[in-house]
């Protein structure tokens, strides 16, 4: 697997990303803003994330996404590394991510990767979100944030 930056003029794989974020106007005015990475086997995308400056020395992850049929095999984990290391290189001093407090998986994933729980925006789906988001028999309302110094 190659995990690579998108080149200028490179159209980021949308679809790819919408499975993480269904807003495509959300997806879109990020990607626009951050810098998008696609992991690549034998030539097809199979996975992609963006990093997104926030603050002086503070980049956030702010999508990360796996094609299904490679899910479950580390390609996240491996995305989510490389991530904290590309913001290491870059000079940011932390890396934070937010989820949904429906996203049991990604939350287990998260801390995994080192990064630790430091606050909750209450209801930041259903104010962002036009439509109602379900997850794991989950009604995901709030956004749970993580960091983690670099």
């Amino acid at each position: 697997m190659n995990i690579r930056k998108l080149v200028k003029g490179e159209k980021p794989p949308i679809e790819l990303l919408l499975t993480a974020d269904p807003s495509k106007l959300i997806v879109e005015e990020y990607v626009n803003r951050g810098d998008c990475f696609v992991a690549e086997n034998e030539r097809k995308i199979i996975g992609v994330y963006v990093l997104r400056p926030t603050r002086p020395e503070t980049v956030e992850l702010v999508n990360i996404a796996v094609v299904a049929n490679q899910q479950g095999k580390g390609i996240g984990k491996q995305l989510v590394e490389d991530a904290i290391q590309k913001a290491r290189l870059k000079g940011f001093q932390t890396i934070e991510i937010g989820t949904g407090n429906s996203s049991i998986g990604q939350l287990a994933l998260y801390q995994k990767c080192g990064f630790r729980i430091i606050g909750v925006d209450i209801d930041f789906f259903t104010k962002h979100y036009l439509e109602e988001i379900f997850e794991n028999g989950i009604h995901c309302r709030d956004m749970i944030r993580l960091s983690q110094n670099v």
